[in-house]
């Protein structure tokens, strides 16, 4: 009996944006990349992390998240007295990783972070999941892209002009 490959997606919506943005100057095309990572697969978990600056343009985007599939988690944009911000979601991501690694079959995670390489190893290894991973390649750690089974550079199909 051929069953229907499980599937967590996680997106750090942070790195995505900016090295998206930074590298290519346009943004992800978040309804091509959940059709990608959802295309005869069951999706179990859908989650996208972002910083909640609460303005409208952000808003809207959160929506139109949410209308793809995916569950927004927000976190509080802290602006700090030396001109630095704050809205890491690094150990969020983590923890729900390994909340769900063993419910699926396939991990994916979009994000260029190299701190998420020994998540990766550990799931892998402890659950026997395949992991993927969604980034900009010329951004994104060589020990994230070493640690995933599968590697899906962002290029023009994954852009929105």
């Amino acid at each position: 009996m051929n069953s229907v490959e499980r599937v967590a997606i996680f997106v750090d919506v942070q790195n995505i944006y900016y090295t998206v943005k930074s590298y290519y100057q346009c943004h992800f095309d978040y309804t091509v990349f959940w059709a990608m990572v959802s295309k005869n697969r069951q999706v179990v978990k859908a989650i996208a992390y972002a910083i909640d600056k609460g303005n409208t343009k952000q808003i809207e985007f959160q929506r139109i998240l949410k209308g793809i599939g995916f569950d927004v988690k927000l976190k509080p944009y802290i602006a700090r007295s030396d001109g630095t911000a704050k809205g890491d979601w690094d150990v969020g991501i983590t923890i729900d990783i390994l909340d769900h690694a063993r419910e699926v079959d396939t991990v994916v995670l979009a994000s260029g972070d190299g701190d998420f390489s020994l998540l990766l190893d550990k799931i892998h290894q402890q659950y026997e999941v395949i992991t993927e991973v969604y980034s900009v390649k010329a951004l994104t750690a060589n020990s994230l892209i070493k640690s995933a089974q599968k590697y899906v550079a962002i290029e023009e199909s994954l852009l929105k002009k």
